[in-house]
């Protein structure tokens, strides 16, 4: 009886030793290949190390589109400047001056959103007395200057012209460049950018069919700022025999241009 039971517990030993080598055998055939793909995986990555786009078989492709329109807003600032010996005196007097510009400039039809002070300064002045050779003398306050500038929006640029001579009449003694551009560009800025990236597909096209390749996927894209600018110079005109101050104002056109940079895989 002894002997049957010594036989049958080695038999059971001798199954679970063999479950066991089986359930190891089985786990080292996993690491193996585990081991195996990670090891192709990193090698392909390996092939790019160190490379930059170019390196990877593609083309690049630069070019731009080109959108012109008539401008549609002016920017422009008028200025008070005055003097005074005090500083009270300096403000009150450019103050009065700077609402009857801004009620000017309402009475042109220019609404408050856009009617902005963009400046306002109160710079003491002096003078040196008794100056000489060998020293700057002394500094000695002599009056007060404020500065304020009004920023105006104008949405009707057939009036630019009155609204000018108009802040003139007002008292405004110093006008700021007049600047004119395009309210909304989003629509103009997305057309260029149609434009641009039309003419890099049928450019790329064209040099993939002369270089006997095929055209990939795109691998980067790029686009750089749009730079407005004025097909017409600005200028200002008075009227002829001087019977009017009212200036000519020439709009033109403005140009958008925005350029776009395409990178392609070939094969």
């Amino acid at each position: 009886m002894m002997d049957e039971q010594h036989i049958e517990m080695t038999h059971q030993k001798k199954k679970i030793f063999g479950v066991f080598i089986v359930i190891l055998s089985v786990f080292i055939l996993f690491l193996i290949v585990s081991t195996g793909v990670d090891i192709s995986n990193k090698i392909k990555q390996g092939k790019y190390i160190g490379q930059e786009v170019e390196a990877r078989n593609s083309i690049t492709i630069v070019d731009s589109g080109e959108i012109y329109s008539k401008p549609d807003l002016g920017i422009i600032s008028f200025s008070v400047v005055n003097e005074a010996k005090t500083s009270y005196n300096a403000m009150s007097k450019n103050t009065e001056v700077m609402n009857k510009v801004i009620e000017a400039m309402k009475g042109q039809g220019i609404e408050e959103k856009d009617l902005k002070t963009a400046y306002y300064n109160i710079n003491p002045l002096y003078e040196y007395r008794g100056a000489t050779y060998y020293n700057s003398g002394e500094r000695v306050l002599t009056g007060y200057e404020v500065t304020q500038s009004l920023q105006v929006k104008i949405r009707d640029l057939d009036k630019v012209g009155a609204i000018i001579e108009a802040a003139a009449a007002a008292g405004s003694n110093q006008i700021g460049s007049l600047a004119l551009t395009i309210d909304n560009e989003d629509e103009l800025k997305e057309q260029a950018r149609t434009q641009a990236i039309d003419k890099a597909k049928e450019k790329a096209e064209k040099l993939a069919s002369q270089l006997g390749v095929r055209l990939g996927k795109i691998i980067s894209f790029s686009e750089n700022n749009y730079y407005p600018y004025y097909t017409d110079s600005l200028y200002l005109e008075k009227g002829m025999g001087g019977a009017s101050a009212v200036p000519d104002i020439q709009t033109g056109e403005n140009k958008i241009s925005i350029s776009v940079s395409v990178t392609y895989e070939i094969y």
